[in-house]
C-alpha cells in the first residue's frame, strides 16, 4: 500500500460519489470515484486502488457480482441503500470487509475504511515510552516525567498527548484524533479537544503564542514535533 492510501468508489450516484471523493482528500485519503463495473475495471488496471468502496445497487453487474469476481482480491467496504440483513450476509460471504447501510455519515466511511486498511498492515511494535526533550511519556504507566519530576495528567490528557506522541510530525486533524482513539481511552473529543491541548501546553511549559511541541495547524489540526523545534 502506498503511503497514502488509494480510495475507489463505485457509485452510481454521482453527486454522492463526488462528495465522497472531497471528504475523503480531506482526510488524508487518494479517492477517486467511477459509476460502474466496467469503468472499475479500466480504474483497477491503470491505477491500481488499495480498497474499494463498493455500492450494491449497480447498473449491469451489482456489487454482490463484482464482489464475488474480485474474489478477496482488494479490501471492500460494501455501500447499500436496502439495508437488508441478507445483503450484508452475503457480501460479507463474498469477500466483503465491510458493510454500510444508506445514508451514513461520511466520517464513519473513513473509520471504517482506516479500520479495514489496518487489518491487512502487520503490527508495529509500540515503544514503552517516548522521550522529547527533558520528558519521558511513560505508557504502561501512563504517566509524564520531566527529569525526575512527575507531572500529573487526567486520564483524557495522558491519551490525547499519546496519540500525539505516537504519531509524530505528522498533522492530525480532531476526526483522526477520534479515529485513532478507538480501542484505547475514549473520550468525547470534538471541540474539547482544544482545552486539553491548552492543558497540555500548560503543563510542558510551551508557550501558546509558539508551541514547540503541539503545534496548530490552522484549518487542519494538531501536530507533535517532539524535537521541540517546528519543521
Amino acid at each position: 500500500m502506498t503511503d497514502t492510501p488509494r480510495i475507489l468508489i463505485v457509485d452510481d450516484d454521482v453527486e454522492l460519489a463526488e462528495m465522497l471523493c472531497e471528504y475523503l482528500a480531506q482526510q488524508g485519503l487518494a479517492a477517486r470515484a467511477v459509476h460502474d463495473g466496467r469503468a472499475m475495471d479500466q480504474a483497477l488496471a491503470r491505477d491500481g486502488a488499495d480498497l474499494i468502496v463498493l455500492d450494491l445497487m449497480l447498473p449491469g453487474e451489482d456489487g454482490l457480482a463484482i464482489a464475488r469476481r474480485l474474489g478477496g482480491q482488494l479490501p471492500i467496504v460494501m455501500l447499500s441503500a436496502r439495508g437488508e440483513e441478507t445483503d450484508r450476509i452475503v457480501g460479507l460471504e463474498l469477500g466483503a470487509d465491510d458493510y454500510l447501510p444508506k445514508p451514513f455519515n461520511p466520517r464513519e466511511l473513513v473509520a471504517r475504511i482506516r479500520a479495514v486498511l489496518r487489518r491487512g498492515q502487520p503490527v508495529p511494535a509500540t515503544p514503552q515510552s517516548i522521550r522529547f526533550g527533558p520528558y519521558l511519556l511513560d505508557l504502561d504507566s501512563h504517566s509524564l516525567r520531566c527529569g525526575t519530576a512527575p507531572i500529573a495528567l487526567t486520564t483524557a490528557e495522558f491519551t490525547l498527548l499519546k496519540l500525539l506522541a505516537l504519531n509524530p510530525n505528522r498533522v492530525l486533524s480532531r476526526d483522526q484524533l477520534m479515529d485513532l482513539a478507538s480501542g484505547t481511552d475514549r473520550m468525547p473529543f470534538d471541540r474539547s479537544i482544544d482545552v486539553r491541548v491548552a492543558r497540555l501546553r500548560r503543563k510542558l511549559g510551551d508557550d501558546p503564542n509558539n508551541p514547540s511541541y503541539i503545534r496548530t495547524v490552522w484549518g487542519s489540526g494538531y501536530l507533535f514535533t517532539p524535537s521541540g523545534n517546528p519543521p
